[in-house]
């Protein structure tokens, strides 16, 4: 019986020190569609305790100790010996960065496997107590483990490969000392990652999760955290670009008739939130003002025969005059430059399509419950024509333009046609394979609910037709 108990305690003592110890490890991903965003600093806040910790990049963990009451025994166990830390980016493409944070002296070994368990890539390094940095290049898309192994100790992360063209290797690429990480907070030190905070904390305290990331020169925030704490775990901090904001490092474009655009922000894309208006190319060639239509002649036209409406729905084009001397492109991005300024391109019917997707993957520019119908949330609150039909464009119009797209129903050109207030048509820089004659068009119609493009059966416009044009950023 006595040995019984001795069992039993031994065990709950166990089970007691390792439950001391929470290990939080932070990644960034974008809201949408899951891509790796790396973060270049995560602020931790214990609302119960009322603390607050900053960890910078590379740092992507740490560990917070529970307070025991017996803190000489807790604080004699090795929470440290080696760890391996998420390599960056995570999913890449060929190469990837990693570091290992190695707290003792031996060598440390590391391996890949595939998900197989097949080794593919191995090497070994004599190491003093420090921080080691690899480069690691994969050649086959798939899920590997990378493990690292010192003095009996092991850590694993798991990676994710999109693909490459080089051979599998992992490459040493140099080290750092690992000085008194665990436990100092001098800003020279934010570099390195730290193992453990010094603030208290309990299981079951509130806590707070912040991630701030630089996105072509501007910093964003990540959506706020906030739940109780139970137990360690990996937390993904996520990034929303959607919220109607300009375009990072862009919030203006001008094109070479000194016309200012503002721009907006809406998933991964930079769309300018106005219809262009220029008489030029970004070479100086000027665009003929038409009166009729053509098949060869570039031309541009007055919205609804009215010169007075070129300065809010912008000119109306023939599709030549948007290509220039580009042809017909579906990739996305579409690579043609077109009739959009410098840095900025047409998009093809492929960046229609993502841009539609991202939208309807969001409830809050979805109306009702279907999710194709995010043309509200596409158009401008003014201009409309008035519709009974329930989530159309014109139906309540005051409540349009969640994204911040600002779609304006500039009608078309062709012939005596005009449809002014009725529907706006955006070239897109992606003909009908099977008709020469025709081009893919995005349509925003104040009657419809829904987004027409080539899924629906007026998919097309005959590119003799003068239609507005939107750039998407490079």
């Amino acid at each position: 019986m006595k040995k019984f108990l001795l069992f039993a305690f031994i065990m709950l003592l166990s089970t007691f020190f390792y439950a001391q110890t929470v290990t939080l490890t932070f990644t960034g991903s974008e809201n949408a569609y899951n891509q790796h965003i790396q973060l270049d600093r995560v602020v931790i806040s214990n609302l119960t305790r009322n603390w607050q910790e900053t960890i910078f990049w590379p740092d992507t963990v740490l560990t917070m100790q529970v307070g025991t009451g017996i803190d000489d025994i807790a604080g004699a166990m090795d929470y440290s010996s080696i760890q391996l830390l998420q390599n960056n980016p995570n999913p890449f493409t060929s190469t990837t960065e990693v570091s290992i944070m190695a707290a003792n002296e031996g060598t440390v070994s590391v391996d890949i496997a595939d998900i197989n368990g097949r080794i593919i890539a191995a090497n070994e390094y004599s190491q003093q107590p420090g921080i080691l940095q690899f480069r690691v290049t994969l050649a086959t898309a798939g899920t590997y483990v990378m493990t690292a192994r010192q003095n009996g100790h092991t850590s694993s992360i798991k990676m994710v490969c999109n693909g490459g063209t080089e051979v599998n290797k992992i490459e040493y690429t140099g080290s750092a000392e690992m000085r008194d990480l665990a436990f100092s907070k001098s800003p020279e030190l934010h570099n390195a990652p730290k193992y453990t905070t010094t603030n208290s904390f309990a299981l079951g305290d509130q806590m707070e999760y912040v991630g701030y990331a630089t996105i072509d020169g501007m910093e964003f925030e990540s959506i706020h955290a906030t739940w109780v704490q139970t137990e360690s775990q990996d937390i993904t901090l996520y990034f929303d670009f959607s919220l109607n904001q300009p375009c990072p490092g862009a919030a203006t474009v001008t094109d070479i008739d000194n016309n200012t655009y503002n721009t907006v922000r809406i998933g991964d894309q930079c769309w300018m939130k106005e219809n262009l208006r220029t008489t030029r190319y970004a070479d100086g060639t000027t665009i003929a003002l038409g009166s009729s239509t053509s098949t060869t002649t570039k031309y541009r036209y007055y919205p609804n025969n009215d010169e007075s409406n070129v300065a809010t729905y912008g000119y109306l084009y023939n599709w030549n005059a948007v290509m220039g001397a580009s042809s017909s492109s579906s990739a996305n991005p579409s690579g043609v430059q077109g009739i959009c300024p410098d840095g900025w391109h047409v998009p093809s019917n492929a960046e229609f399509h993502q841009l539609k997707y991202f939208v309807s993957s969001r409830s809050q520019y979805v109306c009702g419950d279907d999710n194709t119908y995010i043309a509200k949330a596409l158009a401008s609150v003014e201009g409309w024509n008035s519709s009974s039909e329930q989530c159309a464009v014109g139906n309540n119009s005051s409540t349009n333009n969640m994204t911040g797209f600002s779609a304006l129903p500039a009608g078309i050109r062709f012939a005596s046609a005009s449809f002014f207030g009725e529907f706006t048509r955006f070239w897109s820089s992606t003909k009908m394979p099977e008709n020469s004659g025709i081009a893919f068009k995005m349509q925003l119609s104040y009657d419809k609910a829904f987004v027409l493009d080539d899924e629906w059966m007026y998919g097309g416009n005959a590119i003799v037709s003068g239609l507005s044009v939107r750039c998407v950023r490079n």
